[in-house]
């Protein structure tokens, strides 16, 4: 497993994570997005899926609990957890459909899924200021 951080100063700043990030996706596409709220986890998948061709518009998951987004060559899914009680609830919505689909995979709030993981990388996002961020990268 590596580790590599980068601070942004400001949202236009993004696409150096989103480099990074797509630069080690390998084998695996699963991401578990760590952070605050309002540290910019939907943000960064915002930005995932232009630099990847969606032409859907990206929202946060938070009441849908997953939005699939269509890509060029694929789609892209983002689940955002929070809301979920139980592992139970995790497996009634599916979750080892998309885990498994092979296409990325954006989780935010992963924790009561951890158990049903397979090789995911996570991604941690601190607040430093109003618009400055470290984004640290664990890689699977």
């Amino acid at each position: 497993m590596g580790e590599s951080s980068l601070i942004i100063a400001s949202e236009s700043e993004l696409n150096q994570a989103v480099g990074l990030l797509l630069d080690h996706a390998g084998s695996s596409k699963i991401y578990c997005l760590e952070g605050d709220l309002g540290a910019g986890k939907t943000t960064l998948v915002k930005s995932v899926a232009e630099a990847l061709g969606a032409e859907d518009i990206i929202s946060s998951p938070t009441y849908s609990i997953i939005n699939e987004y269509t890509l060029p060559d694929g789609k892209m899914y983002h689940m955002d957890l929070y809301r979920l009680k139980s592992l139970e609830e995790a497996l009634d919505i599916g979750i080892e459909d998309y885990l498994y689909s092979g296409e990325y995979v954006f989780i935010e709030w992963p924790e009561i899924a951890h158990q049903l993981l397979p090789a995911h990388h996570r991604v941690n996002i601190e607040v430093l200021d109003n618009c400055a961020r470290n984004i640290v990268f664990l890689w699977e």
